[in-house]
């Protein structure tokens, strides 16, 4: 069931948050809100990877971009008990001349930092990204 929350903004303002809205690519206002005051609570509370306490239990997707000739090094991540890998899916992107393995993982978010550190300081790695999950309370899961 939705509520209706309603704010007041001066024009100038409104008129930014509609741009933002367009270049953003949303066409539902509500949802653009929505997603913003999600993502500004999460980073007010976590902040990103890189800003967390090192014990923090963190979950999301590790996202490597690579050429052939590292599979032994992602095999052994996968394997390692610095960060449990659940799931991992590798996509050769044909246009970009690029390999990229997509793991979901769980772990800390100083044993993230140092796996990212570590691929970062791979020969062939030419991106890696790690995305956090939100934090929900409750959910479908």
């Amino acid at each position: 069931m939705s509520q209706i929350i309603s704010f007041s903004a001066d024009k100038y303002f409104a008129g930014i948050l509609e741009d933002l809205i367009e270049k953003s690519g949303y066409q539902n206002r509500s949802r653009f809100l929505r997603d913003a005051a999600l993502y500004f609570s999460e980073m007010q509370q976590r902040g990103d990877l890189e800003d967390m306490k090192d014990d923090e239990v963190v979950q999301g997707h590790l996202i490597v971009y690579f050429q052939h000739g590292i599979e032994s090094k992602l095999l052994s991540i996968r394997h390692s008990t610095e960060i449990d890998v659940a799931t991992n899916n590798h996509s050769s992107l044909k246009q970009s001349h690029t390999c990229v393995n997509v793991m979901e993982a769980t772990g800390s978010a100083g044993n993230f930092r140092e796996v990212i550190k570590q691929l970062k300081n791979t020969s062939d790695v030419d991106k890696v990204v790690f995305i956090s999950a939100p934090l929900r309370d409750q959910g479908c899961c």
